[in-house]
């Protein structure tokens, strides 16, 4: 990707975020899907950690995830683009009395190589799809080699070009919604707090292949496959039997075929090769 349109572009993602820092858990803190898909997330990561891992957090927001980990006792670098996501997150930190193990750092996931602090860390965390704001996702996650220790783990949480609840949306009618992953290679724009900017989308298969000359895979998840996404908040308030049943069914098949391939989100891990060395 022409590197002048996804600097552009990092500029928008910046403001943007900044916009909405000011609303951001005042709108999320109270969503049941969100909480859902936090607790799923989570219980993802925590599996394939160490007590007392270093964790470098990506696009970390406002900190919810930061604080959850530090208060699990594991040590976390936060860094975000955006300076307004990074004030909440102090200003969090102070509140939890955590911030002892939590640092932070504005940084973009495309330029990792000017961290202050870099490491090498025992995981590389990035929730909820910041990933799919930048058009060069091969550069970032070439960048993970260096700054992670010897078999240390990658868990990324993505949006893939198909979503199946998407789709049915055309069932209603609502064919841009259902069909703005489709077709998708040149970012679709997205509109966030008033400002335009573009995401991409990108499949399991993508990351895979790039990540394979160092990394094996560990584990692939979908995230509201069966489970409705986010934006259909009201629903477990409306059909709590209905959403119980759809989130125990989303648990069951969560890593089989097709539904880990096809949900508004899937969680994807990696862990470090050991690089063997020949002797002379």
């Amino acid at each position: 990707m022409d590197n002048q349109i996804n600097y552009y572009n990092e500029q928008l993602v910046s403001d943007a975020f900044n916009g909405q820092s000011l609303v951001f858990d005042e709108l999320y803190s109270t969503n049941s899907i969100i909480q859902y898909k936090r607790e799923r997330v989570r219980d993802h990561l925590i599996k394939y950690l160490k007590p007392g891992s270093h964790i470098l957090e990506l696009n970390a927001g406002t900190g919810d995830d930061a604080i959850f980990l530090a208060q699990k006792g594991y040590h976390v670098h936060a860094t975000d683009i955006s300076s307004g996501m990074q004030k909440k997150l102090v200003e969090k930190l102070i509140r939890k009395e955590v911030n002892g193990n939590v640092t932070n750092e504005i940084c973009s996931f495309t330029a990792l190589n000017t961290l202050k602090n870099k490491g090498p860390y025992d995981a590389i965390f990035s929730n909820f799809a910041g990933l799919n704001c930048t058009g060069d996702l091969k550069q970032v996650l070439a960048s993970f080699d260096t700054l992670l220790k010897p078999e240390g783990i990658v868990v990324l949480v993505i949006l893939p070009g198909f979503c199946l609840w998407e789709s049915l949306l055309l069932l209603k009618g609502k064919f841009k919604t259902a069909t703005r992953r489709l077709f998708s290679s040149n970012g679709r724009r997205a509109n966030v707090e008033g400002v335009s900017i573009t995401c991409w989308y990108y499949s399991p298969d993508f990351v895979i292949r790039r990540m394979k000359d160092k990394f094996n895979l560990i584990g692939i998840e979908g995230l509201c496959t069966i489970v409705p996404p986010s934006y259909m908040e009201k629903f477990p308030e409306k059909h709590p039997g209905l959403y119980s049943y759809l989130c125990k069914a989303e648990n069951r098949y969560k890593s089989k075929w097709p539904w880990k391939y096809i949900g508004d989100y899937y969680i994807i891990s990696f862990r470090k090769k050991i690089q063997l060395t020949t002797s002379q």
